[in-house]
């Protein structure tokens, strides 16, 4: 089947002077599921080093999208694609490219917080152990900047030789942040990442969002919607697999464009 490539939906002019706004491009994107169509022709333009929320109603292919942005979703047998996904201008889809290689510049952040059963020190150094690297010095130096960017360290360093499983819910998700920054990946996608914890762990991982976006490009999949309005620069409004609408948050919250995106945000539907 052929592709037609249609314009990205971007965020309006006042980031153009300010990082690449298609840094991250979905071109005429479609998602299948076997048969069965996840998401239809999707058009974004992801800026750099900025906080990007996808919102909308359970199912309607908010976690499909993210997931495909470092190909997880290829571990699903019998899903197929049409269109593109770029980063920096290159397809994450190139017959040429190793899909691992994709997933060293992507990390990314589940909803439920997953910290191996091993010392939170071995948590945040264990990528680096898989690609051969053993030199203390070098390890350390990563465990102590992750944890810092993380906003652990200061709760954590001396007690980096405990069970990971012996810190609290908000504590155990921001070691799966430091786990996911220690390769210093490009783009950091969190899948939900505060559903699971309380008011004032929510509170820290929100300010610990803004705080690296400095570092990183941010894409965040999340109900909250209050949550999207503190977070991100930019928000796009998903419904039954399709974008309604993206822009800068302020003003899709303030003044959408789209009676759908309205309704969906004055709690009429979803």
């Amino acid at each position: 089947m052929n592709t037609r490539f249609v314009r990205s939906q971007t965020p309006t002019d006042s980031l153009r002077s300010g990082p690449r706004e298609n840094y991250i491009a979905v071109k005429d994107y479609c998602f299948f599921y076997g048969k069965k169509q996840a998401l239809f022709n999707i058009n974004l333009d992801i800026p750099e080093k900025q906080v990007t929320a996808f919102i909308g109603p359970s199912g309607c292919g908010k976690t499909t999208l993210l997931r495909n942005l470092n190909r997880m979703n290829d571990l699903i047998e019998g899903t197929h694609y049409l269109g593109d996904i770029l980063i920096n201008g290159s397809s994450i889809y190139d017959p040429e490219l190793e899909v691992i290689s994709i997933r060293k510049r992507i990390g990314m952040v589940f909803q439920k917080s997953n910290p191996f059963p091993k010392s939170i020190y071995e948590n945040v150094v264990y990528s680096l152990r898989v690609a051969g690297q053993n030199n203390k010095a070098r390890l350390d130096e990563v465990t102590e900047r992750s944890l810092k960017s993380a906003a652990l360290w200061d709760e954590v360093k001396d007690r980096l030789h405990e069970s990971a499983l012996s810190l609290s819910g908000g504590q155990m998700q921001r070691l799966c942040i430091a786990r996911a920054v220690a390769n210093q990946p490009e783009i950091l996608l969190m899948d939900e990442p505060c559903s699971a914890l309380d008011p004032i762990a929510t509170a820290r991982i929100e300010e610990l969002i803004q705080g690296l976006k400095s570092n990183f490009t941010i894409v965040i999949v999340t109900h909250n919607m209050q949550q999207a309005a503190r977070c991100s620069d930019c928000t796009a409004f998903m419904y039954m697999g399709k974008v309604i609408e993206f822009g800068l948050t302020a003003q899709l919250f303030q003044k959408p464009s789209q009676q759908q995106t309205e309704d969906y945000i004055t709690g009429r539907f979803g």
